[in-house]
């Protein structure tokens, strides 16, 4: 039993990809203290590993940090649906490619202080061509890099997507790293 007792919850926005709540909570000591929480599904992010062992990765526009990101494939779990029939689906999209094969790399909180969102990450091999349409809201470019490449940029702060990072350095017993 948790020691922090959720003492009000309300939902104070709808939006089309997630919600905000305002919780009200009391901590051990007896203070309370409200919260405001950024609630989401759920989420996939996949290292995708082409037949000559380079990182498919997506190049796209993200609005709240004013910039273009380069990034693994990655998205939202739709309602009742699987993390590794989500990765299938994301990778369809973003890159047009369906995996051969999905292993589970693990799971993270990218901003547990306010934030619901838990994102599985999975490496995919064994690509085939397999082209879905993305969402309408998507527009990006798919580059294929070296895992060589990937990691110098990760190093050189050209890849800031926390995502991406954490994938990478989960994936890296699965890859060829020179």
């Amino acid at each position: 039993m948790s020691k922090y007792e959720v003492l009000k919850s309300e939902t104070v926005f709808r939006g089309r990809v997630f919600d905000v709540l305002r919780e009200e909570l009391r901590y051990p000591d007896g203070r309370d203290v409200q919260l405001d929480i950024v609630a989401l599904s759920g989420a996939v992010a996949i290292v995708p590993v082409d037949e000559e062992g380079r990182i498919v990765m997506v190049r796209q526009y993200r609005h709240g940090t004013g910039g273009e990101f380069l990034e693994i494939p990655a998205g939202t779990l739709e309602e009742d649906e699987s993390p590794e029939v989500c990765a299938g689906r994301e990778l369809r999209e973003e890159a047009g490619l369906a995996p051969g094969k999905l292993i589970e790399l693990g799971k993270i909180y990218p901003a547990p202080g306010f934030s619901t969102e838990r994102i599985t990450l999975f490496l995919a091999d064994g690509l085939t061509e397999d082209a879905a349409e993305p969402d309408e809201d998507e527009v990006f470019s798919v580059e294929r890099i070296t895992v060589a490449e990937v990691f110098a940029m990760i190093e050189r702060g050209e890849i800031e997507d926390a995502k991406t990072i954490v994938g990478m350095m989960l994936a890296k017993p699965y890859l060829d790293v020179q």
